[in-house]
């Protein structure tokens, strides 16, 4: 994999401390809808080194919650992105269960696109899309006014609703 992002200018981002949580990217300039704004880039590793690493951060977290930060991506049936590297600043990009970018697999790369024309001085953010089968260990702090609580995909909101409801009950 690439050490280095395919357009390395950052023509329309900049990192800085974020008011959602530690660093964030922020629009530098008016960025148009549909605009690639940066590549998610990281280790190629397999499904199974995949598994291994997440088991790893996630048992580090129990202990220090600070440590808990995954930052794979699916590329495809074999292969992640292992995005915990220091030379990919699109893992400081925060999650929003309201985000104005997603992220995009376009010819086996991970993109951050914008799904709205964004603002300079905006912070980008995306729905980090998990699962909802670990939904306790993934607070959300995003603040928009649909947020869940939880990092967790839209898709998956109603069986967050559902397991909350649950939970309540006992």
């Amino acid at each position: 994999m690439k050490k280095n992002n395919e357009e390395s200018s950052f023509e329309y981002i900049e990192f800085h401390k974020s008011p959602v949580h530690g660093m964030g990217g922020f629009a530098k300039k008016t960025i148009p809808k549909g605009t690639k704004i940066i590549e998610y880039i990281g280790d190629k590793i397999t499904k199974k080194e995949s598994d291994r690493r997440s088991e790893h951060v996630l048992n580090a977290a129990k202990e220090n919650p600070e440590k808990g930060a995954v930052y794979i991506f699916a590329l495809n049936k074999r292969y992640d992105i292992d995005g915990n590297v220091q030379w990919n600043p699109a893992r400081w990009l925060n999650h929003s269960c309201d985000g104005n970018a997603q992220a995009q697999n376009l010819n086996g790369h991970i993109w951050i696109v914008a799904k709205k024309t964004i603002l300079p001085g905006t912070e980008i953010t995306y729905n980090y899309g998990y699962d909802v089968e670990n939904w306790e260990e993934h607070l959300c702090r995003c603040g928009a006014k649909c947020c869940v609580g939880h990092i967790v995909a839209k898709e998956q909101w109603k069986k967050l609703a559902k397991l909350k409801a649950k939970k309540k009950e006992n």
